[in-house]
């Protein structure tokens, strides 16, 4: 039988380490919550510890940017897209009643 490992989301991973951070309870405590091994959430906390810095970086900036850039490139050119296809449909609407012979 094959063990199948489990996988955690970046944001349940942030949200346990914040929760870390708080400290009204302990990490055992905090790893039974969610069935986790301590040893888990002793990784995640201190990697979050160690990309902490690049947060505040320039490069860090930049890449925000250029991310932010081609999210706005992407939704510009699926707008354009909409709006094509919305020109298609309508101009099949208008056509294919003609083209079947039904008055309308």
């Amino acid at each position: 039988m094959a063990n199948t490992r489990k996988t955690y989301s970046a944001r349940l991973k942030a949200e346990i380490v914040r929760e870390i951070w708080r400290e009204p309870r302990s990490i055992s405590q905090i790893a039974a919550q969610y069935g986790i091994y301590p040893n888990q959430l002793y990784t995640w906390r201190d990697q979050a510890v160690a990309g902490l810095p690049d947060l505040f970086t320039a490069q860090a900036a930049q890449t925000l940017a250029q991310q932010q850039a081609a999210h706005a490139a992407a939704v510009e050119q699926l707008y354009a897209e909409i709006g094509r296809l919305t020109t298609d449909l309508s101009w099949l609407k208008k056509k294919l009643p003609r083209s079947l012979g039904l008055s309308g």
